[in-house]
């Protein structure tokens, strides 16, 4: 089953089931997969994985918003579309594990200085795409990259 059957199946059950935070999520992430599809050439996996991501993250920093205003209400509304959205992304690496593919990216570009960081930085995001935040990919590198002067 694709994403995209899935989140139409998931559509009818919620609408069925009433609930109404579940519903406006999973609807959010049709649009945004049908907003890709709208460009005309066929999409990936990992485009819809991205997109998806970009969603958690804008509704991340919503809700930061709204609890900085004290808006409560608001930012309930928004860690509910945040759960809902995450439960079908992939499961995140934990960071030991993104530790270890970034040790192994290292020694295989040859990485030996923080100057470096460019090449390993190019490897790590395209074999961990969707899997871990590059925030994270990115403080590990540049923790690695300086430990092995």
């Amino acid at each position: 089953m694709t994403l995209e059957e899935k989140i139409n199946a998931d559509i009818k059950v919620t609408m069925l089931a009433k609930d109404q935070g579940k519903l406006e999520a999973v609807r959010g992430i049709k649009a945004a997969i049908l907003l890709l599809k709208s460009s005309g050439k066929p999409v990936t996996e990992e485009e819809e994985i991205k997109a998806m991501q970009k969603m958690v993250k804008q509704r991340k920093e919503a809700a930061e918003i709204y609890t900085t205003q004290n808006r409560k209400d608001l930012a309930d509304v928004e860690l509910l579309q945040i759960a809902v959205i995450e439960a079908y992304l992939p499961k995140q690496m934990s960071e030991a594990d993104i530790k270890a593919v970034v040790a192994q990216i290292i020694t295989q570009v040859g990485a030996s200085s923080p100057a470096d960081m460019g090449k390993v930085m190019g490897v790590a995001t395209k074999q961990l795409a969707g899997r871990a935040d590059g925030r994270v990919v990115s403080a590990l590198v540049k923790e690695l990259l300086s430990h092995t002067l």
